[in-house]
């Protein structure tokens, strides 16, 4: 789904697709983030990660976490902005140097709030690919979605 405006819950269906841009990785950013945030051998050292787990260097999944909630934020224009509600996280295959991810999100349930009629609860499923369509990183957020006219 391309969409330009603003969405509420009342915009959404089961099923509706986004599709984020895309961003190149290289080394320079893995090591970057690795240093600040994740600083084990294999994220740091390409040499010392070709013996590792990874066989070579790989992002920290954190790394490839918040590139995800960039292209998701950036592709699924949700009024009240993207606020989670909980969720699971799987990387099912390393982030490499040379990859170039992008996003596609699913609609997977809504469910109106019978607490809050303000808002309700959209659960999506994120993949983040790279080039090769391979799945570098499942992400099943469960989202807080107000209704039209309302504000977070």
């Amino acid at each position: 789904m391309t969409v330009q405006t603003r969405l509420s819950l009342e915009d959404l269906a089961v099923g509706d697709e986004f599709r984020s841009g895309e961003h190149a990785l290289d080394e320079a950013q893995i090591i970057e983030y690795a240093r600040e945030f994740d600083p084990q051998p294999f994220h740091l050292d390409a040499s010392e990660a070709e013996s590792s787990f990874f066989g070579g260097l790989a992002a920290s999944g954190w790394h490839t976490a918040s590139i995800t909630m960039r292209l998701l934020v950036d592709s699924v224009p949700i009024g009240n902005g993207v606020i989670g509600a909980g969720g699971e996280i799987a990387w099912p295959r390393p982030t490499r140097p040379t990859d170039v991810l992008h996003v596609v999100s699913t609609i997977r349930e809504i469910r109106p709030s019978r607490s809050r009629p303000d808002r309700g609860i959209v659960t999506m499923e994120c993949l983040t690919l790279n080039q090769d369509g391979e799945t570098c990183q499942r992400f099943v957020p469960q989202l807080v979605v107000l209704r039209r006219g309302e504000d977070a």
